[in-house]
């Protein structure tokens, strides 16, 4: 069945091209220009994944994700920013997009973006064990749901796969580099992507994410993974 997506973005031209690229690639695409029919579009149709432009007049990208996360955790969104706006990559991020791209973009890099991002949404269906636990934290693989003391978690697509990768690969110091490799399947980009979602993984799976005792800093390297004992 075609994935459907939903295309935010204020400027027609960019629509349009994003619109005919998709198609092309098999998907059934919805055009919204501002994040007010964003928003409607989503009440009166779960898309599959959101395409979002950062700047837009009235309700922005960062506004419309918010509301999509408060209702919607794990739809899937991919944010557009200005090239060279570290501070507006973050901010995304930072309010739960599982990607970006960045203006001027090559639609195909966007597709194989969207691409990537759906396949990870998709419900497991390799060998590996589908119920990874430590202590209180459970995450069924196959099903895509993760509960800490019996409360559902409310991942992003990003958060559920690094949490999965760092169950699987504990006990071990990885880079952001390594990271944004093996999670986001980048040889290259921005590593505060890594930062950022490792912050928003402890807020969801930390007693207390100032004193983090499951996933620790390590200094100088990046990230472990330390199994509840």
């Amino acid at each position: 069945m075609a994935h459907r997506i939903l295309v935010v973005d204020d400027d027609p031209t960019v629509s349009d091209v994003v619109r005919r690229y998709l198609e092309q690639d098999g998907c059934r695409v919805r055009l919204a220009s501002d994040g007010t029919d964003a928003l409607a579009a989503v009440a009166e149709e779960v898309p599959d994944l959101v395409v979002l432009d950062l700047m837009m007049p009235g309700i922005d990208g960062l506004e419309v994700c918010r509301r999509l996360r408060g209702s919607l955790p794990d739809l899937p969104v991919v944010m557009l920013t200005a090239l060279g706006e570290e501070a507006d990559r973050v901010a995304g991020l930072e309010v739960g997009a599982d990607d970006y791209v960045t203006k001027p973009f090559s639609p195909r890099e966007l597709v194989l973006r969207i691409r990537s991002v759906l396949r990870r949404a998709a419900p497991a269906a390799s060998g590996e064990p589908a119920v990874l636990t430590d202590g209180d934290l459970v995450v069924d693989t196959g099903r895509r749901i993760a509960r800490r003391g019996g409360a559902p978690l409310a991942l992003t697509v990003r958060e559920f796969d690094l949490l999965v990768f760092l169950l699987r690969n504990p006990a071990r110091a990885w880079s952001r580099a390594e990271l944004l490799d093996r999670v986001w399947g980048w040889q290259f980009g921005d590593q505060s992507t890594v930062t950022v979602h490792v912050r928003r993984l402890r807020e969801k799976i930390e007693p207390d994410p100032a004193t983090p005792r499951r996933l620790l800093t390590a200094w100088g390297v990046g990230y472990t993974y330390e199994p509840s004992r």
